[in-house]
């Protein structure tokens, strides 16, 4: 006598943990660089280069790539940019459980600021939150049947639960050439640029999917005219690609993270020679799992007329996925220059970043309140100070409706900004508007009692032989016939068949005939 037993594949977090970095060094300008007269604006990202686990900490080695624009006295060229990195070698506390397992590292740079400390130096300061998370998918072992010899009896019950079908990593490559338009001087150097990622759709079809999606590219450089005149270009590049994954289809639910990885441009010149093609490569990072929702029927009692059968019960634990929703809203603000800031001739470019402050859960609804950082570079009307860029916050507040969510249920949201445009109002005034992305997905923990294992063993003969042969049993409240015949040591059908019912329903009140099976035995 053997249960009969599925397995159920889960993914869970096995640990977490998180570290903020502060970084802080000085820069001298390099020597074929004039002095710096006023800084105008900076960028920076995280590039993390080895991930090691060592004795219970997770140690990551990257460095803070930045580039800075600013603008110098006396030169020709009125603008220039300095770039550098500064490199970090840390160790994040992990469990030592986590210790072998690959973690999934992501980082956040939180703040970013430059200043000159006098016109051959500047100081750059930066504060950069590392994420670590260990998944882990393991087998949920749960019994769905008997496999005997023997008269069992058994009774299963239909749960809900959702099988990760997929769990992997994946890159998608992308490379394209952007030539610019006639208007457009040739580009001698690219002073300052902006690869992003926006708009990103994924449709799953069988044992594949499909992504497509748009990368804004902004560049702003000097041209290789007489006068070295600055300029700026902004374009979109569309993709689209089909990537294998075998196991997935339509009906399934995908929760795939897409961001960039690598990005490369590289100026090349047209047939006639001269610097006007843009050589894009950029690499997404795609972090795939896929969701299926499945309806086992698992063992929850079982009996023996001739046996006696203990059941070996434990509680296990299982999730479900109760929605996923990608709710899009619209948010607009007004951002003001500052009176110590030259006055707006022409916007430039614009970015901007999602900062969630506050997430609340009230019944199914979840109150997300944050702020979208932007900045906006543009030209400015002060001929002594043509190029300025300013900053400024845009708070928003979005309710997103989740059917079926209820207390104690796990979600975990993911914002991007799919668009961002900027309009200048006047000199000193800019409207601001966005479409933010709040890409939800909630999983309730589902705890159940299951069947682990069976114990064996003869039957009480004695207290059988004195159980009468047949009984009148009148219904009582609660009462079903599995619970009668597992009672009286007999069987659903036997009792169905002696009294001539056409289904298992009874009520209370109810008179039937049992006999006991056993005796037969005996």
């Amino acid at each position: 006598m053997e249960l009969v037993k599925k397995n159920i594949h889960m993914n869970k977090l096995k640990c977490k943990s998180n570290l903020q970095l502060t970084l802080d060094d000085d820069f001298n300008v390099p020597d074929v660089k004039p002095d710096i007269g006023r800084m105008i604006t900076e960028q920076g990202e995280v590039k993390i280069s080895d991930i090691r686990a060592m004795n219970g900490k997770l140690l990551v080695k990257g460095a803070l790539v930045f580039n800075v624009l600013y603008l110098c006295d006396g030169d020709q060229v009125p603008i220039h940019n300095i770039s550098g990195e500064i490199p970090f070698d840390e160790a994040i506390n992990m469990d030592i459980t986590c210790s072998d397992d690959e973690p999934n590292v992501k980082w956040e740079l939180e703040d970013l600021n430059t200043s000159m400390i006098h016109s051959r130096k500047l100081s750059v300061r930066a504060i950069v939150g590392l994420y670590v998370a260990v998944e882990e998918l393991y087998d949920e072992e749960t019994a769905v049947g008997v496999d005997s010899s023997e008269d069992v009896q058994y009774i299963n019950k239909k749960i809900e639960v959702t099988d990760v079908a997929i769990n992997k990593k994946d890159t998608f490559r992308i490379k394209d050439e952007i030539m610019l338009p006639a208007n457009k001087g040739n580009i001698a150097n690219i002073l300052y640029q902006d690869i992003g990622l926006s708009n990103v759709e994924i449709r799953l079809l069988e044992d594949r999917f499909t992504i497509k999606g748009e990368i804004p590219v902004f560049i702003f450089y000097t041209s290789d005219g007489e006068e070295n005149s600055m300029e700026y270009y902004e374009t979109e590049v569309a993709f689209s690609g089909t990537i294998e994954c075998n196991g997935c289809s339509e009906d399934m639910v995908e929760d795939i993270m897409v961001s960039i990885s690598n990005k490369h441009m590289e100026i090349k010149p047209d047939s006639d020679g001269e610097e006007r093609i843009l050589d894009l490569e950029v690499i997404l990072e795609l972090g795939i799992r896929v969701y299926e929702t499945q309806e086992p029927e698992i063992l929850c009692d079982v009996y023996c007329p001739s046996k006696e059968i203990t059941p070996i019960m434990r509680n296990a634990n299982y999730e479900n996925l109760v929605v996923k929703n990608n709710s899009k809203y619209r948010v607009a603000d007004r951002i003001f220059v500052s009176e110590n800031q030259p006055k707006i001739l022409q916007i430039c470019h614009a970015t901007g970043v999602i900062r969630i402050d506050d997430i609340t859960s009230e019944g199914s609804e979840l109150m997300v309140e944050g702020i979208i950082e932007v900045s906006i570079l543009y030209i400015s009307e002060d001929d002594a100070r043509p190029m300025n860029a300013i900053k400024g916050m845009i708070p928003f507040s979005q309710i997103i409706e989740l059917k079926g969510m209820k207390p104690g249920c796990n979600y975990e949201i993911k914002p991007t900004i799919d668009q961002l445009s900027v309009m200048m109002l006047d000199g000193e005034e800019i409207e601001v508007k966005a479409t933010i992305n709040l890409n939800t997905i909630v999983f309730e923990m589902i705890s159940e009692p299951i069947i682990t294992d069976i114990e064996v063993s003869d039957l009480d003969m004695e207290k059988l032989q004195s159980m009468p042969g047949i009984i009148g049993y009148v219904v009582k409240k609660g009462d079903t016939l599995w619970k009668v015949a597992k009672k009286y040591y007999t069987t659903v059908d036997n009792i169905m068949t002696v009294n001539h019912l056409e289904d298992e329903h009874v009520k209370e009140g109810d008179k039937i005939i049992i006999l006991k099976k056993v005796d037969a035995v005996l």
